[in-house]
């Protein structure tokens, strides 16, 4: 392992495997370190239909390590290992995987990603990939006139039981207060969808089915007088109560908006700090598709080579 790179990339999954792609191609003998989930979020994912170049759909661990494999063949070298802290305030920065010697760079491409947040409860693991979802525009295909729940009472959930009633049969929305937080127009949208109805004040308390998820636990105005139990009879549960951008190792350094995403300088990938990049879900809230991160890192990669060139790095 080298302790002095042109280019260094935080992360993997589709965004850093890309960036590492377009990095190694233009002679920048980028260095990649994977964080604690190597080829992120996608290989919690079965299958993944979306994806270009793939008609037969393909496994999200299959995508990575695809992309994984193509970066190598082109020179990048890939590690394990989770960036502990960093230090931007000077040239070369300097990044500290694992607590140990930190790795200086001229340039550092971050696309650490993004986590979705979840309730809790055990059966969302007992029930990964089985029914339970946290994208819907990656997974609700497979639930076309199927029945599904999503959690969440505010534009995120609504955007999102709006696109699975165009699959669905029926879509329940699991909301814990007795109003939604969404904006407006979103709330009018849900609420007039007749394939959509809203269980106000209703909490989660398990999934069940032998062979992936067939129905929800929930209860009604918990610690109540008037609390009841309820279930529901669905095939897929997604989670819509936001995620979380895996910003805190830079955010003595790197401007974030108020939800923890990295602000970029659109349309580049540029953050406030020259010579830092970002790419991916990590500075995207909205779109956050695997295809739309690849596209970013890209960018990312083609950026930071320019830098490079401007600087004669």
């Amino acid at each position: 392992m080298r302790n002095k790179v042109r280019c260094l990339i935080i992360g993997s999954g589709p965004a850093g495997y890309t960036a590492a792609i377009y990095a190694s191609r233009a002679n920048l003998e980028p260095v990649l370190f994977e964080g604690l989930q190597p080829g992120g979020q996608l290989t919690t994912t079965t299958e993944v239909e979306n994806f270009p170049g793939y008609p037969e759909g393909v496994t999200g661990a299959q995508l990575m390590a695809d992309l994984k494999k193509q970066a190598q063949k082109y020179g990048a070298e890939i590690f394990p290992g989770r960036v502990t802290s960093v230090d931007f305030s000077s040239r070369p920065f300097k990044v500290t995987v694992d607590d140990e010697s930190p790795v200086e760079a001229d340039t550092v491409i971050i696309s650490t990603g993004a986590t979705a947040k979840y309730l809790g409860i055990p059966d969302e693991t007992n029930y990964a990939g089985q029914g339970v979802s946290a994208c819907a525009t990656c997974d609700g295909f497979f639930y076309r006139k199927k029945k599904v729940a999503v959690v969440g009472g505010g534009d995120t959930a609504c955007e999102e039981a709006a696109y699975l009633a165009g699959l669905a049969e029926k879509v329940y929305m699991i909301v814990r207060k007795p109003f939604l937080r969404a904006s407006k127009i979103m709330q009018e949208r849900v609420m007039n969808n007749p394939k959509i109805e809203i269980l106000f004040e209703h909490n989660t308390l398990g999934l069940f089915g032998d062979n992936g998820v067939e129905g929800a636990h929930l209860v009604k105005r918990m610690g109540e007088p008037d609390e009841e139990k309820v279930d529901i009879a669905i095939d897929g549960f997604f989670l819509a109560i936001g995620h979380t951008p895996n910003t805190g190792v830079f955010k003595d350094f790197i401007e974030l908006d108020n939800a923890g995403y990295i602000k970029t300088q659109h349309p580049t990938t540029k953050t406030n700090i020259e010579g830092i990049f970002a790419a991916g879900d990590v500075a995207d809230s909205l779109y956050r598709q695997a295809v739309t991160a690849a596209g970013t890192g890209c960018r990312a990669a083609i950026d930071a080579e320019r830098y490079l060139s401007e600087k004669g790095l």
